[in-house]
């Protein structure tokens, strides 16, 4: 015995007990399995090895029939075409094997080739080989165009459709995960079988060529054992012309049957196969449920029969008995379904469309919802990587780290009213955005919002407005040398539903979202909800000073500070505008640093003594009905010094806050929303001791 050293391991010795196991593993025996069939092409077999070969070929073919048979759906039985090629290699070696032993021991006699090819040639001639030629070229025949060419345009066309259909389905796994519909998990395991099936039926399409060129080995096989073992016979071994064409004929369709025969029952299993596609269950059970259910036409049956054995020379007994076996199964259904019908029993086959959807279905809405054009399909399954459901799904998981909840899922679906390129955004069936982006181009921007200097489709970015142009992918290098920004057509569009998303963000935050962020709060600050819901403040107070919030996009993350400055606030005051300007205080570092610049300070335009003054006075009512009253003419003065401090900032590259007392800044904040709605304005209080102000203007 010798010392085997395997990889990662110490040596083991090589033993009977080892080589028995290692045999034993699948792979192993595949790979001999493969070698051995290999070798039957090379070298010569004797007889009784040829019987016990040709046994397990017309075993392994009547067991892959039984599998194809029994299997609930083709992708039961994903290894069909590895095995149809196995099975026709090894075939075609026994083919060459017993081709060797007819023209070399066919002199001896019929029982030259092996006793498995004898008894087939005795069995298909009866005596008379003439009649076993008929009988062969009729099982070719058979195998070749009616089994082999069916089965074979079945599995071409169910992996055209499969391939076409490939992208519906892959958007309807999307859609059904960005609706909620299914889990990760489920989503998985439905691309994983999706891809399976367009595999299987693109190998199966494939596969078939090898039945029909198994066929066509076997006619070229058979004649060339009949001519080559006659001229061996009568000039090398000097039998006589007619013995040598009658011995070495029948051991020819001896053997010719005996692997056609594997071969048409493994083309039986491959048609089953591929036609059990759209079947539910195993082909049994299909068959029963779909052919012998309906009374009515197995009572046209058996009518048909009685009929046909009433015509004078017809056997009337097959036909009386199928008659009679029809009518029985008829009322035996139609008796069924009237037990069923005064049980109130619920018809399983029924078709679907019978049962009425409640109409509280047509009640629901989707919150948001993405409605696409025919030409935008392929964003949902990018081959490239960049899908459109991906950029949704980490598009949610951003959002919900900035602002504190996560969206609704986001619904996907076709339009064919679309234009074939175009999209639709919609919050709560409502049309929020729309917009137009070109596959397989690239849309390049100015910073600086002047017009793209390069050839191409120019248009406005739907997001911002900003001059933008559709380039080819070729100039995306030079676009990016120019110091152009560049951006695939669904970041163009993920933009576009980020920047609406932040804007309906009031609107998406439900009643039952607030109450689903309160529960989903840490178990140490249960007990501060416990204490002022509902005593101090209730949950619909809480959702409008969150929706507050969120109207001037500050994050509702740290909801135990919102909680705790409603505590303080709610005892003295039921003022909302009051409440929200309580919580803002306590979000002061939170808002400092959203707003800070890149060197670290918070960039502020502050209201001039004369403005701060004006706004006081132009406060109307007492308590919570204040309202804002000022002259037309001073507002619109208002605005444009606001517009204008504003722009000079930028043009310096600051992005600051406007700066104002605490009694005015929700007036201000109101009046400012309207024409620059994305201007954040804070007050004195929210000012947080250790923030670093920078003065960069003055209104």
């Amino acid at each position: 015995m010798t010392d085997t050293i395997l990889p990662g391991r110490a040596p083991q010795r090589l033993t009977p007990a080892l080589v028995i196991k290692w045999l034993a593993r699948g792979e192993v025996a595949l790979a001999l399995g493969v070698v051995a069939v290999i070798v039957l092409l090379i070298l010569p077999v004797p007889a009784f090895l040829l019987d016990a070969l040709l046994a397990i070929s017309l075993a392994s073919s009547i067991l892959i029939l039984m599998t194809s048979l029994f299997i609930k759906k083709p992708l039961d039985f994903t290894s069909f075409p590895t095995v149809l090629l196995v099975t026709t290699l090894f075939r075609l070696a026994l083919n060459v094997a017993s081709t060797r032993l007819i023209l070399a021991h066919g002199h001896e006699g019929v029982h030259g080739a092996g006793q498995v090819i004898e008894a087939f040639g005795r069995l298909m001639t009866g005596g008379n080989f003439t009649i076993g030629i008929i009988v062969f070229a009729i099982l070719v025949i058979v195998n070749f165009i009616v089994i082999t060419k069916g089965s074979g345009r079945i599995a071409e066309v169910a992996a055209r459709f499969t391939l076409d259909s490939l992208p519906g389905k892959q958007m309807a796994i999307d859609a059904d995960l960005s609706a909620g519909l299914i889990d990760q998990d489920e989503s998985r395991r439905r691309r994983k079988e999706l891809e399976q099936e367009s595999t299987f039926f693109g190998s199966m399409d494939g596969a078939s060529k090898f039945v029909r060129g198994d066929a066509i080995a076997g006619l070229i096989i058979v004649a060339i054992n009949i001519i080559g073992g006659i001229l061996i016979g009568t000039f090398q071994h000097g039998m006589p012309l007619g013995d040598a064409a009658a011995t070495y004929t029948f051991m020819t369709i001896g053997d010719g049957l005996v692997t056609q025969i594997p071969a048409l029952i493994i083309s039986i299993a491959a048609g089953f196969l591929v036609s059990n596609a759209g079947v539910e269950g195993s082909t049994d059970q299909a068959l029963v449920t779909q052919l012998a259910m309906n009374p009515i036409s197995l009572g046209m049956v058996s009518a048909a029969s009685g009929v046909i054995a009433l015509i004078p020379g017809m056997p009337i007994i097959p036909f009386v008995l199928l008659s009679i076996g029809a009518a029985m199964l008829a009322w035996k259904r139609s008796a069924g379904s009237r037990l069923e019908d005064v049980l109130g029993v619920e018809d399983t086959i029924a078709p679907p469309q019978d049962v009425e959807e409640p109409i509280s279905q047509t009640l629901a809405i989707d919150e948001i919802k993405i409605e696409l054009g025919y030409g935008l399909l392929p964003l949902i399954n990018d081959l490239e990587g960049r899908r459109l459901t991906d950029q949704i799904k980490a598009l949610r998981k951003t959002l919900a780290a900035e602002y504190g909840f996560v969206m609704p899922p986001v619904r996907i679906l076709d339009n064919m009213r679309l234009a074939s390129q175009g999209y639709l955004i919609r919050i709560k069936e409502l049309e929020a955005g729309a917009g137009e982006v070109r596959l397989g181009s690239l849309m390049a921007m100015d910073p600086r919002g002047g017009q793209v200097e390069l050839p191409g489709e120019h248009m406005r970015e739907p997001a911002f407005g900003l001059p933008a142009t559709w380039i080819e992918d070729g100039l995306r290098e030079e676009a990016t040398f120019r110091g152009y920004t560049v951006v695939d057509p669904s970041t163009v569009l993920t933009t576009h539903l980020t920047e609406i998303l932040k804007d309906n963000m009031p609107d998406l935050l439900s009643y039952a979202e607030v109450q689903k962020l309160l529960r989903e709060l840490p178990n140490e600050q249960k007990k501060l909800v416990d204490d002022i819901i509902p005593s101090v403040v209730s949950v619909t107070t809480i959702q409008r000073v969150l929706q507050a919030l969120l109207r001037e996009r500050v994050s509702i993350r740290d909801l135990p500070s919102i909680l705790e400055g409603l505590s303080e606030a709610a005892p003295h005051s039921a003022s909302l505008t009051n409440l929200v300007e309580q919580v803002r205080t306590r979000l002061s570092r939170q808002l400092c640093f959203a707003h800070r610049g890149d060197d670290g300070a918070l960039p502020i335009i502050t209201l001039s003594p004369d403005w701060e003054t004006s706004f006081a006075e132009s406060l109307v009512g007492n308590g919570e009905d204040r309202q804002l009253s000022m002259a037309p003419s001073r507002l619109q003065e208002f605005i444009r010094a606001v517009g204008d401090a504003f722009e000079r900032a930028a043009q310096v590259g600051d992005s600051p806050v406007l700066l104002t007392s605490p009694g005015i800044r929700p007036y201000v904040r109101s009046l400012i929303e309207r024409f620059r709605g994305q201007t954040p304005v804070m007050s004195q209080n929210e000012v947080h001791p250790r923030a670093r102000l920078k003065t960069v203007g003055v209104i």
